[in-house]
């Protein structure tokens, strides 16, 4: 049997969608049925409009925080460590026993850093003279 590989720069739905699933099915039989569930936190302004907030979500004990992002608006008044905390109050409720995420921009590594959270992996020069870290906080 022959396979040929094709590459793309697009990824039809249905296809994203049956890798996952199988990836899903496989860890599934790996680690037992997963546990995740979504966690999001808005920031909305004055007319009601989401302008920012924290998306996440907690499975397997762990908080992953996959977007955190504050308006110019309310930037400098501890939004973020407020959000972090926030998620971090909802995962401790949800059972589990600690965070991680990612970051290019070294302003938000500081403010992970005031809030606990500590690098266990880079790699330096990622893009454009930037380090990507990878945070970890354990609760």
């Amino acid at each position: 049997m022959t396979i040929e590989l094709s590459v793309s720069d697009t990824v039809p739905d249905a296809s994203r969608d049956l890798i996952r699933d199988g990836v899903m099915t496989h860890n599934g039989t790996l680690l037992g049925p997963s546990d995740k569930r979504d966690l999001f936190i808005p920031l909305t302004d004055d007319q009601g409009n989401i302008d920012g907030g924290l998306v996440g979500y907690t499975g397997r004990g762990w908080l992953y925080v996959e977007l955190l992002f504050v308006p110019e608006r309310l930037r400098g008044q501890g939004m973020a460590a407020r959000l972090l905390e926030a998620a971090e109050a909802e995962a401790k409720t949800r059972g589990c026993i600690g965070a991680y995420l990612d970051t290019i921009n070294p302003v938000a590594r500081r403010t992970y850093e005031r809030a606990g959270y500590s690098v266990f992996g880079q790699i330096d020069n990622f893009t454009k003279g930037f380090d990507i870290n990878w945070m970890i906080k354990r609760f």
